[in-house]
């Protein structure tokens, strides 16, 4: 029987074994999409205790939490921290073939030097641990991505922000890790949402142009594309229920943006035209600009009407929708395929069942701007686990090609996720030396320890021009 989470931890082979440990450990990590807070990177933010600093905004566990049954006073409300630490803890063991069991006490051994497990009987011990080590100065904001190795950090910040966090970051110039913004429309896009009018309001007070048509719209996001070029911005990032494509005449645009300014819902046809629309325009700036376009789709957003309305979106309670999209993306990136204004593009499905075609749309779209230009991107959400990862680096390896793979990100609100990185690098390790070790690929250990360097950094190095 193997020890838990052993220095071979998912580790199944020799190949694997010197993979991992002579080339990916040692890679810095570019965490080219997360959901880090700027600000408190800036002023270098201290945690009082393991409950800020692991279970605030982080969803993930907050599922777990509410999975057990555990009252929403414990997970969202005002319970004391280390009542909420205490119902975590109770929860984790239950969880056996889940990831966040191994993500949290990868955490836990990384960052405070925890052998043990955490449940409910070492949940005071843990936060004793905890309190002692987060009083050090390698664990504030600035402390934690220092130590974790991020070489870049990509958070994701709505066009109407003055990127404040980040210039003062950039001009202050003491950090060693690239702290980058990276350009979200979102409510721009989504005519069909509560607050659309108010947003394009705030959208032409930012941008400085008066928004009165639905063109009006692209030129003020033009601007603010700019504005954020000029932050050194290197992405994207477009949340959508599923890709649409849906041509409209100008004239259908307008009425479209006129009616959903007066407050009234659009249709999903009328939706679909406008939102079509503006994505494209985006997608030839971004092209104009050298930017990387992220698609993120197939999520089912706030299904539970009571707890939204209780709560509000983004609480852990979204799950994956199955949607057809695969003939809008491939207009979408046909549309501007056509006029050479396609930008580089990481499509990211939340449904696993999606995995092939859009492996198979890759090779359709590639381009000799840098290879793999256009990416699947990483095992996402409720993916990023181990079948999922090891699904997904599969169906690219079988369809298109695993070694120009720009590899894993967070997504994560908190700032120890990056021991995920550690987990998706072991994982890669294992699948690459299985392959060698049944004889499917030669044992040449230079190259394939230059392969992994490759798909753990360097490829994400060169795709966002770092």
């Amino acid at each position: 029987m193997k020890p838990f989470l052993s220095k071979d931890f998912l580790l199944t082979n020799p190949t694997a074994v010197a993979l991992y440990h002579d080339h990916a450990a040692k890679m810095p990590i570019l965490d080219y999409h997360c959901h880090l807070d700027p600000q408190q990177i800036y002023e270098d933010v201290r945690f009082q205790n393991i409950t800020q600093v692991w279970l605030g905004g982080d969803h993930y566990k907050w599922r777990i939490m509410r999975s057990n049954g555990v009252d929403e006073y414990y997970i969202t409300g005002s319970a004391p921290d280390r009542e909420k630490f205490q119902k975590f803890a109770e929860a984790l063991p239950r969880c056996i073939g889940n990831p966040m069991y191994h993500w949290c006490h990868l955490e836990l051994k990384n960052y405070f030097g925890y052998e043990g497990t955490l449940n409910g009987s070492t949940a005071q011990e843990v936060w004793d641990l905890a309190l002692a080590k987060l009083a050090g100065s390698d664990f504030s904001a600035r402390g934690l991505i220092a130590r974790s190795n991020v070489a870049m950090v990509g958070t994701t910040d709505d066009p109407c922000s003055d990127l404040k966090w980040h210039k003062l970051i950039a001009e202050e110039g003491k950090m060693d890790t690239k702290i980058c913004p990276s350009f979200r429309p979102d409510p721009a896009l989504n005519c069909h949402k509560a607050g659309f009018a108010a947003y394009i309001r705030k959208l032409s007070d930012a941008s400085g142009i008066r928004i009165e048509h639905a063109s009006d719209v692209a030129r003020a996001l033009s601007q603010r594309i700019d504005y954020f070029n000029s932050c050194g911005c290197r992405a994207s990032d477009h949340g959508l229920d599923y890709v649409m494509y849906q041509e409209a005449t100008e004239d259908e645009i307008e009425a479209t943006f006129r009616k959903a300014m007066a407050g009234e819902i659009p249709t999903v046809r009328e939706t679909e035209g406008y939102q079509t629309y503006l994505l494209l325009h985006c997608g030839r700036e971004y092209a104009r600009c050298g930017w990387a376009m992220q698609l993120h789709f197939s999520c089912f957003r706030n299904p539970n009407s009571r707890q939204f309305a209780s709560l509000g979106a983004d609480c852990g309670y979204d799950c994956i929708a199955v949607t057809d999209s695969s003939a809008a993306l491939h207009k979408v990136m046909d549309a501007l395929n056509k006029t050479g204004q396609l930008p580089k593009t990481i499509v990211y499905s939340l449904n696993p069942a999606d995995d092939q075609w859009l492996d198979t749309l890759l090779g359709a779209y590639q381009g000799t701007e840098v290879p793999g230009k256009i990416q699947h991107g990483s095992a996402w959400w409720f993916n990023d686990n181990k079948v999922g990862m090891h699904n997904q680096m599969t169906s690219l390896a079988q369809l298109g090609i695993l070694g120009n793979f720009i590899g894993m990100l967070t997504d994560s609100r908190s700032f120890l996720s990056y021991a995920r990185h550690e987990y998706f690098r072991r994982i890669l390790c294992n699948l690459i030396g299985t392959w060698v070790e049944n004889g499917e690929y030669p044992a040449d250990m230079e190259f394939l320890g230059q392969l992994v360097e490759d798909i753990c950094c360097n490829n994400a190095k060169r795709y966002f021009n770092l």
